[in-house]
């Protein structure tokens, strides 16, 4: 279908905030039916079922809202992302919009106070895995596009793209994109998985750390072996284990991987201490690990982090010296630092600082490259404006963000032109990967105005 030659006028800051607060009922019943959706994209763990449901939500979703085109994707890793299109005026840029639908496991679910699959509205606040990180923010889309057509429609072509592998980390929409260059093209790509520096200050993110994740198995002995009658001798494999992940930071808690820099600053907004532990809820007494400032540490600089040990557990553990163990290690890097590099230093110092002569195995399970915005393009200044008005008072911040979004980096690649933002509701209080996961529904109301006045800056921009 040819885009409408009719630019839709546009429409008063004040009726754009008007209509995006009547749809704040509607959103929340809409993030409650999402977050239901068990959609872990891990099939030894949920069934591969609820994320083929979640996917088709989406999809009927955006039907409904008239996107054309609307897609399910069979990504390589097979995994299922949604796309779908929605013309604008002759002659209007085009936008991407992104958000996953996929979540993270929800970890001790007696942790939570409420269960981490119903969305449970406390202390102002709403609960549920994934209703930040990153469902909330396919909300926050669907949010701006009603906005805007209540008040004559949507002044740019508008495609969006709803992920369903990006917490796995298996590259499975970078390499769809990368077969079908032609899906995903835009003058402008916004990535609602980020989040504001803290509640109430308007922020986008100009850089993404990088991240490599790697399985290492160590083995010493052909099975376990009693530890009163060969302790001492015999070498435990899980002794030769904690060694190893022990040699990946210094004595004050800083990364340490061989041949990997480990010493940028950032320049920019800076994350105060005091700050800093409060959003982490350190806990009284405990140092904090690194050195340089926080915003080094988390923006700038390398991170290593164990994310599982295969053992065996305390209750019911046995006397035995260990023949064999894993354990899951992330390493996240910042821009300037080739990630596919940086697994190679982290295998190579695995495998130098193995004791005693163990067998050393790493595999590579994951990794993206990092990502540096530019800041300087007309986008920002569309955004700036925006925020500018759904955050009175408050100016555009810009920061960094420790986590890894993958695709950012394909994107770039794939469309050198275009221009990325990064926003979200992932903000510290949202405690996004941990227990009792939630999101703030006055950021989700102020950021769906934020994007959808956005779409008529940016578009009148263009024209």
């Amino acid at each position: 279908m040819e885009p409408s030659s009719t630019v839709p006028p546009q429409p008063a800051p004040a009726a754009l905030a008007a209509a995006v607060a009547a749809l704040q009922p509607r959103a929340r019943t809409e993030l409650t039916e999402l977050v239901a959706f068990k959609s872990v994209a891990d099939e030894a763990q949920f069934p591969r079922s609820e994320c083929e449901a979640a996917a088709d939500w989406v999809a009927g979703a955006l039907r409904a809202e008239g996107f054309e085109e609307v897609a399910l994707l069979d990504t390589p890793d097979g995994t299922r992302s949604v796309y779908g299109f929605l013309p604008g005026p002759a002659g209007a840029p085009t936008v991407l919009l992104y958000a996953h639908y996929d979540v993270q496991p929800p970890l001790n679910e007696a942790a939570w106070i409420s269960p981490p699959f119903e969305l449970t509205e406390r202390d102002g606040r709403w609960y549920g895995r994934g209703a930040a990180d990153c469902k909330g923010g396919l909300i926050m889309h669907l949010t701006a596009v009603r906005a805007l057509k209540e008040h004559g429609g949507v002044p740019v072509n508008l495609k969006i793209i709803i992920e369903g592998s990006e917490e796995q980390g298996t590259g499975g929409l970078e390499r769809y994109a990368e077969a079908h260059p032609e899906l995903l093209t835009a003058d402008t790509i916004v990535i609602g998985d980020a989040g504001n520096f803290r509640v109430g200050l308007p922020t986008v993110t100009a850089t993404l750390r990088g991240m490599t994740l790697v399985r290492v198995q160590v083995d010493t002995l052909e099975g376990n072996l009693h530890s009163g009658q060969f302790g001492g001798a015999a070498p435990d494999a899980l002794a030769a284990l904690i060694r190893v992940l022990d040699s990946l930071r210094a004595e004050d808690g800083s990364t340490t991987v061989d041949g990997l820099a480990a010493d940028a600053a950032w320049e920019g907004l800076q994350y105060p201490e005091q700050e800093f532990r409060k959003d982490a809820k350190v806990l009284d007494g405990v140092e904090l690990i690194g050195s340089g400032t926080v915003a080094d540490r988390i923006w700038a600089r390398p991170a290593v982090t164990v994310l599982g040990i295969d053992c065996p557990p305390v209750i019911g553990a046995t006397p035995s010296v260990h023949a064999g163990a894993r354990a899951l290690v992330s390493l996240r890097v910042p821009p300037g630092t080739d990630a596919a590099e940086a697994t190679k230093l982290l295998a190579a110092h695995l495998e130098a600082a193995t004791p005693w002569g163990a067998r050393v195995a790493v595999e590579q399970v994951g990794q993206g490259q990092a990502f540096r915005a530019d800041t300087a393009s007309p986008a920002y200044a569309s955004m700036a404006e925006a925020m500018r008005v759904a955050y009175p008072g408050e100016e555009m911040q810009i920061s960094g963000m420790g986590g890894s979004i993958p695709l950012c980096n394909t994107l770039a690649t794939l469309y050198p032109e275009a221009e990325i933002l990064l926003i979200g509701l992932s903000e510290p209080e949202a405690q996004i990967h941990a227990v009792n996961e939630s999101v703030s529904p006055q950021e989700l109301e102020r950021l769906s105005l934020a994007e959808a006045l956005f779409l008529v800056n940016y578009a009148a921009s263009r024209r």
